[in-house]
């Protein structure tokens, strides 16, 4: 029986995602589009374990998917919020956030992983 990915330490998480990237790729060599989307799903869930959910502040700006995100709530290691362009409250693993620099001085926005 599999174990869950908040009872494994982070070596055992490391090893999982190894083993899930390379799923993934011979997921993808064969063109099983849905068996790669699993495959993704699972490495994000566990790397999102590997991750302090305390850097993560509600009511910041982050991006998800390239598109800003309002973090409202984290629950364990799932994000809740909204897009920029409102809408309804989405859950993301919080490995999916990434952390908006501020501008550089040029106009442009940076972003940091």
């Amino acid at each position: 029986m599999e174990r869950r990915f908040s009872e494994m330490s982070p070596y055992e998480l490391t090893q999982k995602i190894g083993e899930f990237t390379d799923h993934a790729r011979k997921a993808e060599q064969m063109g099983m589009v849905n068996e790669l989307a699993v495959y993704e799903r699972k490495i994000d869930m566990a790397k999102a374990y590997l991750m302090d959910p305390e850097s993560f502040s509600p009511g910041r700006i982050y991006l998800v998917q390239d598109r800003p995100f309002t973090l409202v709530k984290l629950k364990g290691t799932m994000a809740w919020g909204t897009f920029s362009s409102g809408g309804k409250l989405q859950a993301f693993p919080i490995s999916l956030l990434k952390k908006i620099k501020k501008p550089s001085g040029n106009g442009t926005t940076c972003r940091e992983k």
